[in-house]
């Protein structure tokens, strides 16, 4: 059978790609994350089961101090049994808002409050598997106080420069996914391509 050639643009429709649920059950339940299993009607009409994780969203901050520097995070990720390098960046509350909870997250982490937000966008950061829907917030006019670290939480607070954060990306040493969405829009925000709207809190 042969091949049609691929599309110059996105069609009009979905439908022929939609898979409907059939049944739907809940796994496990854990502290904030839930595993379901669904039955699904492919669009050919056959069945087929998916597995994913449900979580609640989550929200990532690139933190610009006045002499450009990032602020910066280190921590244990266990799943991949290594400290990784990354944006301060924070799971929402059930009814929290992306602003409030970059806020929040932003300074029980680092310690840093921010005079001005901008909401750059979002990502979805692992869509085999995973509900997560991570929105970008930019922050500047940054003033220093108190972190207040959630109980069980560890992690160390530090500045890097653009480069540096580009050199570790090619080198291997930044490798998670939403920070290096976060320099992307950080590179296209300070080459002027992508604009940013500002709002003073």
């Amino acid at each position: 059978m042969s091949q049609s050639e691929p599309s110059s643009s996105a069609p009009a429709s979905d439908a022929h790609l939609r898979e409907d649920t059939l049944t739907s059950e809940a796994v496990y339940r854990g502290h904030f994350l839930e595993l379901r299993r669904d039955r699904v009607a492919l669009p050919d009409g056959r069945e087929a089961t998916r597995e994913y994780v449900v979580h609640p969203g989550a929200v990532m901050i690139v933190a610009i101090l006045p002499d450009g520097r990032l602020v910066m995070e280190r921590q244990f990720r266990y799943p991949v049994r290594q400290t990784m390098i990354e944006f301060p960046a924070g799971k929402l509350d059930a009814g929290e808002g992306g602003l409030a909870c970059a806020q929040r997250e932003l300074l029980e982490e680092t310690g840093y409050r921010a005079g001005r937000w901008a909401k750059a966008g979002v990502m979805h950061p692992v869509i085999g598997y995973a509900t997560e829907v991570i929105e970008v917030w930019f922050a500047d006019d940054l003033s220093l106080g108190e972190r207040h670290l959630d109980e069980g939480e560890f992690l160390d607070v530090f500045t890097a420069t653009q480069q540096e954060l580009e050199d570790w990306m090619r080198d291997g040493q930044l490798t998670d996914a939403k920070t290096v969405v976060g320099m992307m829009w950080l590179l296209q925000w300070r080459a002027g391509r992508w604009p940013l709207q500002w709002q003073t809190v």
